[in-house]
């Protein structure tokens, strides 16, 4: 894939983490490889440099390597989305300019730092980024992380106004909200090109029975064949049933929710403040980077990471029981058997 081929907006896109040594320089080729893997492993692009990517934490340059880096990588095989957060509308803008001479193939647009503001300039913040390319975008709505919070009639009318709009990342941890935007879609009151991807781990049954299309992940970092299984069999059971989409298995396979189920203490680290360190820490127990985080960040005391551990082994043996395929694991401490 290459800017020139259109981007399909839909699977599943895992946010990725950004690998650190332990001099907190970024690795970037430990970031390509990992970028690699999870498309290896059947997710279908990555976001770089987002909220679990530390972005509030690189610099512009390190961005723009890891942008170069990946989409690099990924060429010709899955689409790389630079995630855009900035203090001002400005360096927004000059940051996605960036992003598009990198190789990127698309833009999520995160609301400003800092000063978030009311829905009117955090709407005009992302609208003035979407504008400084012809890239295809994402918005993303987190209201709880970035205050400001994007109305489902309020992204309609923007993706109407521009064109490259055609993607709303929903944080909100509401289904109902992504079943509001998609109504407007299917109304014809949104093009119809817009689609929207759920933005939390812990609500992905929900939000396909609310007609999402696609999945920015977290855990994927760690387990992306489970993310991958959980997201194809919510879509599968949602087409056979959609008014009860997840109540049965289809042709003997495990149902959408007993993946989730197997695993949803891990995908809810996601909603907590310290996402960044925990899903880190999972990666590292599967042998896919450390949990070296950059400050203002720490890494986890004993007892989260104890947690963490726990959750760990809960959900690989719930999820090697439903034939779900976890990679080999690194740490005999966590007493479950390597694949």
């Amino acid at each position: 894939m290459n800017c020139s081929t259109p981007l399909r907006w839909s699977g599943v896109m895992p946010a990725i983490t950004t690998p650190l040594a332990s001099s907190g320089e970024v690795d970037f080729d430990g970031a390509a490889s990992h970028a690699q893997w999870m498309i290896d492993q059947g997710c279908d692009g990555v976001v770089v440099g987002g909220s679990l990517g530390e972005g509030q934490s690189l610099c512009t340059e390190e961005k723009c390597e890891l942008w170069r880096r990946i989409s690099s990588q990924l060429r010709d095989h899955a689409p790389v989305i630079a995630a855009i957060g900035s203090a001002s509308t400005r360096e927004g803008c000059s940051l996605a300019t960036r992003a598009e001479e990198s190789g990127c193939n698309a833009l999520m647009i995160l609301p400003p730092y800092v000063h978030s503001g009311d829905e009117r300039e955090a709407l005009r913040h992302v609208e003035t980024i979407a504008r400084a390319t012809n890239l295809p975008a994402m918005i993303y709505n987190n209201p709880t992380a970035y205050r400001a919070d994007f109305s489902a009639q309020s992204l309609a009318a923007l993706a109407s106004r521009l064109p490259n709009v055609r993607a709303v990342k929903d944080s909100t941890g509401d289904a109902r909200r992504i079943a509001q935007l998609v109504e407007l879609v299917q109304r014809g009151d949104a093009p119809s090109e817009l689609v929207v991807f759920v933005g939390l781990d812990d609500i992905v049954p929900e939000g396909v029975a609310a007609g999402a299309q696609g999945w920015v992940a977290g855990l994927a970092n760690a387990l992306p064949v489970a993310s991958v299984a959980l997201w194809k069999l919510a879509k599968e059971q949602r087409r056979s049933s959609p008014s009860e989409p997840f109540a049965q298995p289809l042709h003997g396979k495990v149902s959408a929710e007993e993946v989730n189920s197997a695993f949803l203490q891990l995908l809810r680290m996601d909603t907590l403040p310290d996402f960044v360190q925990r899903i880190k820490f999972v990666q590292s127990l599967f042998g896919h980077g450390s949990e070296q985080v950059r400050p203002p960040r720490l890494p986890l005391g004993s007892g989260e990471r104890d947690e963490c551990v726990l959750e760990t082994r809960t959900a690989i043996r719930a999820l090697e029981r439903l034939g779900i395929p976890t990679t080999a694991m690194v740490s005999n401490d966590l007493g479950v058997s390597s694949q």
